[in-house]
């Protein structure tokens, strides 16, 4: 059985962020694996562990995003694709949604297909559903356990109020979340045979596909305004004084 982990290549969660001619700027932070995929990765490692699955890492992004898929690669997955296209640029959930469908059913025989439950640059956390519409598949989102057996998929869902658990025929779709287990770290050799890795890059054209249409597009970001603060120490010989030098000054200000 085969399994797909979508990931995505983001800042480094350390980056400053800031709003820079109206488009959002990470400054000169470095990209990494989003960090909530490395627990869709471990998901699926996991199943690998305890029977007869193989993993695919599967990325939508630009050349460099190679290093988010060595990444999944060093952590044990056993082949990785990107796809990548100049047309991808402005790229949102729903587009994202159509294109990794159309790549899940390139790569063929995946019977599950886990997502992270956020990224960590827009945050959105809607594309897992929004594929599993497209393939027309079951989702199991919020998964903290999960258990396949046969042609289907027993998983525990941690949600507002509680724990709940569900089950689902194969082919699915799952976001994980933490609850899953820490993500492993890569091995020596695990970096080694990524390092060597042949990552496949796929275009729309291989997909046999045009750019899906932007339904989102964001116009314009903006800075908060600074806020000049400043503290102002009240003294006085006795609380009442104070009282009545902090009443004062309230209303001064106008606060009530």
């Amino acid at each position: 059985m085969k399994i797909i982990t979508c990931i995505k290549q983001v800042p480094d969660s350390e980056a400053k962020v800031t709003a820079q001619d109206g488009q959002v700027s990470w400054g000169e932070s470095p990209l990494v694996i989003n960090p909530f995929d490395e627990y869709a990765v471990e998901a699926a490692l996991q199943q690998k562990d305890n029977g007869d699955f193989t993993v695919t890492a599967l990325c939508i992004g630009p050349e460099s995003a190679k290093e988010a898929l060595k990444h999944a690669l060093a952590m044990g997955a056993d082949e990785a694709i990107l796809v990548s296209d100049p047309a991808l640029e402005n790229l949102d959930s729903q587009g994202a949604a159509r294109v990794l469908a159309s790549a899940i059913q390139k790569i063929g025989d995946g019977k599950l297909v886990i997502f992270g439950r956020q990224t960590l640059d827009n945050g959105a956390g809607v594309t897992a559903a929004q594929t599993a519409r497209v393939l027309g598949w079951p989702l199991l989102s919020f998964t903290g356990k999960l258990e396949l057996n046969g042609e289907g998929v027993r998983v525990e869902r941690v949600i507002e109020e509680g724990k709940q658990t569900v089950s689902a025929k194969l082919p699915a779709v799952m976001s994980v979340i933490q609850n899953i287990g820490e993500p492993r770290y890569p091995s020596f050799m695990g970096i080694r045979k990524a390092s060597k890795a042949n990552i496949p890059v796929w275009t729309l054209a291989d997909l046999g596909m045009t750019a899906p249409a932007t339904a989102v597009r964001r116009i314009e970001l903006m800075n908060p305004p600074a806020r000049d603060a400043q503290c102002e120490i009240i003294s006085g010989d006795s609380p009442e004084e104070i009282a009545e030098i902090l009443v004062e000054k309230i209303l001064a200000e106008k606060v009530l």
